[in-house]
C-alpha cells in the first residue's frame, strides 16, 4: 500500500475528533521544527499555519450548524482571537512562540481525552501528549 492510500485510509476511518488532533500535532510538530531550526521563513509559514487551522476553528464556531455547546463555542472563539493576535505579536519578534505551543498542546490533551472516553474498549488511547509531543508530533 503506498503512502497516500494509507493516508487517504487513515482519513477516512478516523472521526472529526482524531482529525483535529491530527491536525493540531502537525501544525505543532512545524512549530516545533522551525523554532529548532532558526529558519525565519520556515517560522513564518509555520505560524501563518498555525492561524489559518485558528481562523477556520472561529469560523467553524461561528456558524449556525455547529453543535458544540454555545459555551465551548464561545471559548474556542475567544481563545482562536488571541491565538491571532500572539502570533502577530511572534511575527513580529515582540513574543516568545511558546505559549502559541502550548495552547495547541491542552487542545491536543482534550481531544485525545476526548476520544479516549469515547473508544471502544481494547481501542488503544492516543499518545501523551504532554509526555510525547515532540516525537508523537513528527508521526501523526
Amino acid at each position: 500500500m503506498s503512502f497516500e492510500q494509507y493516508q487517504a485510509t487513515q482519513v477516512a476511518t478516523e472521526d472529526s475528533r482524531q482529525t483535529e488532533y491530527r491536525l493540531f500535532a502537525q501544525v505543532t510538530r512545524a512549530l516545533l521544527d522551525a523554532q529548532a531550526a532558526g529558519d525565519h521563513g520556515q517560522f513564518v509559514r509555520a505560524v501563518h499555519w498555525n492561524r489559518r487551522l485558528w481562523l477556520t476553528l472561529q469560523a467553524d464556531c461561528a456558524s449556525d450548524d455547529n453543535r458544540l455547546p454555545e459555551q465551548i463555542r464561545a471559548g474556542i472563539i475567544s481563545l482562536a482571537i488571541w491565538v491571532d493576535k500572539y502570533a502577530r505579536e511572534v511575527l513580529s519578534r515582540k513574543a516568545d512562540p511558546t505559549p502559541l505551543i502550548e495552547v495547541n498542546r491542552n487542545i491536543m490533551t482534550g481531544l485525545a481525552a476526548s476520544v479516549a472516553a469515547d473508544a471502544p474498549p481494547g481501542v488503544p488511547d492516543m499518545p501523551n501528549v504532554s509526555e510525547a509531543t515532540e516525537e508523537t508530533v513528527r508521526v501523526v
